[in-house]
This record gives C-alpha cells, structure tokens and sequence, in this order.
C-alpha cells in the first residue's frame, strides 16, 4: 500500500488506519501560533458509515487504500443472492444482500451499480441518487379522502415498502430517493 502523508490528505481518499477503511470528509490544516501543525479531519468508516473525527500531527505517514471501483449492471436475483456483471469484461459476479446494504432495496434488473473492492472484498455499493419503480401493491385512495400531505403504504416491485400520496395507484411508476428511500414524485 501507498503511504502518504497527512500533507497530502484530500476529500474522498481512503485510508487504511488500525480498526479499519475509512475515507476522508473533511479535512483542515491548523497551525497554531504556539506548538506544532496538525490536521484536523472527519473520516467515514466504509464498512458502517459511522463519522469519527481525528487528529493527525502534521507530515506523518498513513496508508492510502486504494479501491478497485468497477461498473457493473445487475442482472438477476438467484434466491437470496444478486447476480451482477462487469460491463468491460462481461464476467458475472454473485453478491450477497448483506454486502448491498440498503442498495439491495431499490436494484431491478439492468440498473448500474458501482461496486469497490479492496483486497477482493466488497467494500461499498453505489447506485443512483434515485431510482424509478413500479408500485405493485397499495390500498386505493378513498374518494373524500384528501388531507394535504395524507400519506399510505405501497410496495414497490422490489419488495421495500414506501410511503405514497394517496393518488399513487398500483402501476403507477414512481421515482424513489435511493438515500433516505422517500417517495419523490410519480413519473
């Protein structure tokens, strides 16, 4: 692995420090008027997503992780797993809904994901900001029933349950934010 030094920090670098991968954030140079300079930043741990803030002196050597990021299109579910493939080699790849996290709730077929490797593990799944899906189940909106801002359950065809505006029907194509998986708009 590369080692570079804390001089060289930049947003969206991942480092391998002792209890893990993590990318940077956010990052400051601070040099007091008294004592040494240091680097003030916020890291993000890849495998949980939780933010930490640490503070390295200033020149020292960390290790820089660098991740294999590829492009790859999902192609099927076999039972539990996903089914993806590598769109320069064409090579099909088996992924397990644990390492797809909350992505596993939004991917049908032929939607593109960025997958990050490090040392042949999965690392990160990146899909779109938003996803367009089909609802598949809702109770219908009532006639009368129109509170602004009245929501109801509906299915999506991947199987993640939302909530909808009640003029949202079965069949009906709807656009999702993959982020915070709220209803955005119908197509």
């Amino acid at each position: 692995m590369p080692a570079i030094t804390t001089n060289d920090l930049k947003n969206g670098i991942t480092l391998q420090l002792d209890n893990g991968l993590f990318t940077v954030v956010e990052f400051q140079h601070v040099k007091p008027g008294k004592g040494g300079a240091f680097v003030r930043t916020k890291l993000r741990n890849l495998k949980n997503g939780n933010v930490l803030e640490k503070t390295f002196n200033a020149g020292i050597r960390v290790e820089q992780a660098i991740l294999d990021k590829r492009d790859m299109q999902f192609l099927y579910k076999d039972g539990d797993d996903f089914v993806f493939m590598d769109t320069e080699s064409y090579d099909q790849m088996t992924v397990t809904p644990a390492a797809l996290g909350d992505a596993a709730d939004y991917l049908v077929e032929q939607a593109m994901a960025i997958i990050a490797y490090y040392n042949g593990e999965i690392i990160t799944v990146e899909i779109p900001a938003s996803a367009e899906l089909v609802i598949t189940d809702t109770e219908p909106g009532v006639q009368g029933d129109r509170v602004s801002g009245a929501r109801k359950p509906a299915t999506l065809e991947t199987g993640k349950v939302i909530q909808v505006p009640l003029f949202v029907n079965v069949g009906d194509k709807v656009k999702v934010d993959t982020r915070t998986g709220d209803y955005v708009t119908r197509v």
